[in-house]
């Protein structure tokens, strides 16, 4: 037999649009994915051990908000045209009746919490998350058991979307950290590392 000539592969791209129409219609009912750079991205599952620590960081970060504003867990976020994540905390000003007819666009502060997903949360969804303007990216990094910070983004042609952190610090569990819009918000690491 001859060789045979591959054709490439032709993947579509989704906008955020297209991507709200299919789930508004309930095309996606119970299917664990995100709008992640026009692709769509199946959740990888959560083991205990991802949740449980989900849960942990949740409860922390809520119990040092002060009053107006909110701690969303694993819900949309509005990033751009062909992004709309689902980040395993987002930290957002208002209430809730604010977002009925949007996602917010710009969380002051996003957290994954990551074990099996830790190069796809650092690399895509970091630069993803950079482009976007996320000032403040956490990952509960459970491989290492250390909090990752990122933060200031600025412009990379070499990242994947354009975007890197010029900024990043291993933080310990015995250390305290603030997100930046809120600095007298004080977390204990090990409250996000149980």
């Amino acid at each position: 037999m001859g060789s045979m000539k591959q054709a490439p592969l032709t993947l579509r791209r989704w906008t955020r649009a297209e991507y709200d129409r299919i789930v508004d219609l309930g095309v996606l009912d119970g299917e664990p994915v995100e709008l992640i750079g026009g692709h769509l991205v199946v959740a990888e599952p959560h083991g205990s051990y991802h949740a449980s620590t989900l849960g942990a960081a949740g409860d922390a970060l809520r119990a040092a908000l002060p009053p107006g504003w909110l701690l969303r867990v694993q819900l949309p976020v509005a990033l751009d045209d062909e992004s709309e994540p689902e980040p395993d905390l987002a930290l957002v000003p208002g209430e809730w009746a604010e977002y009925r007819t949007a996602h917010p666009s710009c969380p002051t502060l996003v957290v994954e919490v990551a074990e099996s997903s830790l190069a796809f949360d650092r690399g895509e969804k970091g630069s993803l998350y950079a482009r976007g303007g996320i000032r403040d990216y956490w990952i509960v990094n459970l491989v290492d058991r250390v909090l990752e910070v990122y933060r200031d983004p600025e412009p990379d042609a070499t990242a994947l979307y354009g975007w890197r952190y010029r900024s990043v610090q291993r933080v310990l569990r015995d250390a305290v950290v603030s997100p930046l819009e809120l600095p007298s918000v004080r977390v204990a690491v090990a409250a996000l590392l149980p």
